[in-house]
């Protein structure tokens, strides 16, 4: 692969400034990774794709995309590479190749940008990121926060670690996808605020559901709690927009079966992430434990239900028998 220059402008061609827009390789078309990738095509992006399921890369085709048959024949005319995979193993396999010699990143031209929006460990990110930077890489973890309803309406947040400069030339790209878009610091800083908030988010919504069950076990009505505690010092995003009680708010899992939304076992990775990295700087996080631990007792039967879930833990009444 030759070096080639990254414009990262809205149009392939953009008749205002006579500028081409960068070709895109795009690996990962997963819930969150497809809806991304189609939004770039909408954008007027070149795209090449890659992915393990032909459902995935045939949806990805029909919208304009080309399918490579590997990464690196995804990436081998693109200025920038985006990724988002299941787990820190596959970001290795892919960048780092079975060795940490023979991976993608051995082959792709000084100045390429790599993007993985891949929630992982932040250790390894940044060993993902060490060595692109020996290559003359810019590499970008950049995490996301939204679901898959933020990545179907491209209002995703991007929560992003890497130099300056790099970020400078990833944003445009985010914009089309996000709405949202962080600078949290360098290499490795966007998976760990992208952890500490999904650590949070699981203690919030823990405590949620053992709060409102404790209201319901004493006769309060789960709707009226929720109203009342929304105007007081309990208040919390859980109950603001996904409550984890049924039928207290529409639209939500809670009042869906618990279908749809973010996984437990999603939630259970996450929360996993958090512990290794609170291990890694010798941090104390007892809520953050216990709450890995009770998502690690309710995924063992719940993994594909929503998150919001947990609430069974409390009241087993709320799940369909």
């Amino acid at each position: 692969m030759g070096q080639k220059d990254i414009s990262t402008t809205a149009n392939n061609s953009d008749s205002d400034n006579n500028t081409v827009k960068a070709n895109i390789a795009f690996i990962g078309l997963g819930n969150m990774g497809a809806p991304m990738a189609e939004n770039l095509l909408k954008a007027g992006y070149a795209l090449s794709v890659y992915d393990l399921s032909a459902d995935a890369t045939q949806r990805l085709q029909q919208a304009g995309a080309r399918v490579a048959d590997s990464p690196k024949d995804a990436a081998s005319d693109a200025q920038v590479v985006i990724s988002m995979l299941p787990a820190g193993k596959h970001v290795h396999a892919v960048y780092l190749g079975e060795d940490g010699s023979d991976g993608l990143l051995a082959e792709l031209p000084k100045d390429t940008l790599v993007i993985d929006s891949s929630t992982i460990a932040a250790a390894d990110a940044r060993l993902v990121a060490e060595a692109a930077n020996k290559l003359g890489i810019d590499f970008l973890d950049a995490p996301v926060s939204g679901g898959t309803g933020g990545a179907i309406a491209g209002s995703l947040t991007f929560i992003v670690g890497g130099s300056a400069d790099a970020f400078a030339k990833a944003k445009p790209i985010l914009a089309v996808m996000g709405k949202n878009i962080f600078h949290a610091g360098e290499q490795g800083a966007g998976q760990v605020a992208k952890i500490c908030n999904n650590m949070l988010l699981g203690i919030l919504m823990a405590g949620t559901a053992e709060a409102i069950n404790l209201g319901v076990k004493n006769g309060l009505d789960p709707k009226v709690l929720s109203d009342i505690m929304l105007q007081s010092s309990g208040r919390n995003w859980t109950l603001e927009v996904y409550n984890p009680y049924p039928q207290v708010m529409e639209n939500v899992p809670s009042s869906n079966h618990y279908q749809g939304g973010f996984m437990s076992k999603l939630m259970q990775k996450d929360l996993n992430l958090a512990m290794q990295t609170a291990q890694d700087a010798n941090v104390d996080t007892p809520m953050g434990a216990k709450a890995t631990e009770l998502y690690g007792a309710h995924t063992v039967e719940n993994g594909d239900k929503d998150f919001s879930s947990i609430m069974a833990r409390y009241d087993s009444t709320v799940l369909p028998s």
